[in-house]
């Protein structure tokens, strides 16, 4: 087994030394870099597998170049009683196998908790500091 993990290794190196694919499709490690785009309209389930939204957008800090939170939008039928949440990165955990986030929340929490409309976005009224805050300490 310390043969085949060498050599994937090996190859892993070759490819990041010449640009070019010497391996199997996709040889990086899976999760640990993804485009903005991927991620957009991915589902996002709890604990119990309920559907608690898709991913939106994604909201990055400037100053710090990091992800700051994902727009999740939740509910819903045909574009009316939509809600948008601001969840911080840091609580949303890839489930890459499913192509989906795990949010270890309830479906009843979202339905209680503060969000935003798709006119009013966080950070850019006084709406943010509630809707964001809310999940800032979970």
């Amino acid at each position: 087994m310390d043969t085949k993990i060498n050599e994937k290794d090996q190859l892993f190196e070759k490819d990041n030394l010449t640009g070019e694919n010497q391996g199997a499709l996709l040889p990086n490690q899976k999760g640990r870099y993804l485009t903005a785009s991927s991620l957009q309209g991915d589902k996002v389930v709890n604990a119990q597998d309920e559907h608690l939204g898709d991913i939106k957008d994604i909201m990055l800090d400037l100053e710090t170049g990091r992800i700051d939170y994902f727009v999740i939008e939740f509910g819903g039928f045909l574009g009316l009683g939509v809600k948008y949440f601001a969840i911080p990165f840091r609580l949303l955990k890839l489930d890459p196998a499913n192509k989906r986030f795990i949010f270890n929340q309830s479906r009843q929490s979202l339905e209680k908790a503060p969000g935003f409309d798709m006119d009013h976005w966080p950070d850019t009224n006084l709406h943010f500091d509630e809707a964001y805050s809310y999940w800032r300490f979970i």
